[in-house]
């Protein structure tokens, strides 16, 4: 696999939570709508990313994603465009199964484990690394000048934080984080607040 690796630094944000979060489900490609506690989360976003000289977001086309995003852009008066691919990761048969029990079934204890087990009816893990790195690397290299959020979901996000750091990261929802490239090195660090 030929990942691209994006010019520069970046940053990225998972969507408020939806009911299927709190459920602990595998909600993939499931279009669920941002819960109460998920607008709250999109507006303290905004109120975190407000200092930080944003100038565009891109987001994924699925309403947990696309609204939260909606959210930031209105608040920091930014530009927002949908951009396919950094939807979320397609779990396959696994989608609205409750994530812990799949772990337990399979003696899995953590991400690379569950990377591990994920089903040949969905997604390959590599293309999804692939595909959401190219969209970053696109829009990057298109607006030079911009410092850009990609809000989108946690698998796309710990997909981008392996391929391009070799580890995964504690991931909330709204909080924005940074792909920080130092030379060649990466690095994955919670946004300055």
């Amino acid at each position: 696999m030929s990942v691209p690796v994006p010019s520069r630094s970046f940053y990225g944000l998972r969507h408020g939570a939806t009911d299927w979060n709190r459920q602990g489900l595998f909600q993939g490609r499931t279009d669920n709508p941002l819960n109460e506690e998920g607008l709250a989360q999109a507006h303290a976003a905004a109120g975190m990313l407000r200092e930080i000289g944003i100038s565009r977001i891109v987001a994924s086309p699925l309403v947990r994603a696309a609204r939260t995003a909606e959210i930031i852009a209105d608040a920091i008066a930014v530009p927002l465009t949908i951009d396919e691919r950094i939807i979320e990761f397609d779990f396959g048969s696994l989608e609205g199964l409750p994530v812990r029990d799949v772990m337990i079934k399979h003696g899995v204890k953590s991400a690379t484990g569950l990377v591990s087990i994920l089903p040949a009816d969905g997604e390959s893990w590599d293309a999804m690394s692939e595909r959401s790195l190219a969209c970053v690397s696109a829009w990057l290299d298109r607006h030079p000048q911009d410092d850009v959020l990609f809000v989108c979901h946690d698998a796309v996000m710990q997909g981008m934080a392996n391929a391009l750091c070799g580890s995964y990261f504690k991931n909330s929802h709204g909080i924005p984080f940074r792909y920080l490239r130092d030379g060649a090195q990466w690095r994955v660090e919670q946004a300055a607040t």
